[in-house]
């Protein structure tokens, strides 16, 4: 009697254990684990892309190397207070030796030319950029942003989830800082969103980087960027001297 039950407990177990399984296999989500390098090709979006831009909001063709030149912020609309700031900044501004290793936010290093890695977990994903030795970490088990007075950073507070087979990462809490390396600089309530697509062949990460700022910008931006995954590839730490700034000042 004991042993007939202990078979149907056990056959029980099993026929339990499958739907389980099944239900794992479907929850399984991209890995975007590794090392990513800025595409050396031309990752300008597609028509798809441009046509689903939300309402008041510019696509930025800066990724990259490339930069605006003074006074053009790529179809962005500053207030005018954000515009006199602009106006009165210079490039040696950013390279004196207290500012020459003052890192960017994620607003302007995460579509540069830089390389970063991605280590991807269940409760939370981290972003680890060459750029400064900035790290990121995602809070993916659903807690919700810290309170509007917690201390601000480069790097801000992220909190995500998966859309499907897309990682969307929101982040605020960024302290204020620049968005075109030109002078313009957003504040300290800038909100972001990020979506992440891993390629059918693991090999390509695309992402949009969206931004809105009310106190700075009359309208919104987007970036499209494209990197590509890079075997056998590290970090490097970025040891940044702040007295090459000095060079600068002469």
């Amino acid at each position: 009697m004991c042993a007939a039950l202990a078979l149907v407990v056990v056959a029980g177990c099993q026929r339990q254990a499958q739907p389980v399984a099944a239900a794992v296999a479907v929850a399984k989500k991209p890995d975007l684990s590794g090392y990513w390098a800025l595409s050396r090709t031309a990752s300008l979006p597609g028509k798809d892309f441009l046509d689903s831009l939300p309402p008041n909001t510019v696509f930025l063709n800066d990724t990259g190397a490339a930069e605006f030149p003074i006074g053009d912020y790529g179809g962005l609309k500053p207030r005018p207070a954000a515009i006199a700031a602009a106006q009165k900044w210079k490039p040696e501004d950013d390279m004196a030796v207290s500012t020459a290793c003052a890192p960017p936010s994620i607003v302007y290093a995460m579509q540069g030319p830089f390389p970063f890695e991605i280590h991807q977990g269940t409760e939370f994903i981290i972003i680890r950029l060459e750029y400064f030795d900035l790290v990121r970490i995602v809070f993916m088990d659903g807690r919700p942003h810290l309170p509007a007075d917690a201390p601000h950073s480069k790097v801000g507070h992220s909190i995500g989830h998966w859309d499907g087979d897309t990682l969307v990462v929101d982040t605020t809490h960024l302290s204020a800082s620049t968005i075109t390396n030109n002078g313009l600089a957003h504040s300290d309530n800038v909100h972001v969103i990020e979506k992440f697509s891993l390629s059918a062949d693991g090999k390509t990460l695309t992402a949009s980087q969206e931004f809105e700022d009310p106190e700075v910008l009359k309208n919104r931006g987007i970036r499209h960027i494209v990197w590509n995954r890079a075997e056998g590839e590290y970090i490097y730490p970025y040891e940044c001297d702040p007295s090459f700034g000095a060079n600068y000042q002469k």
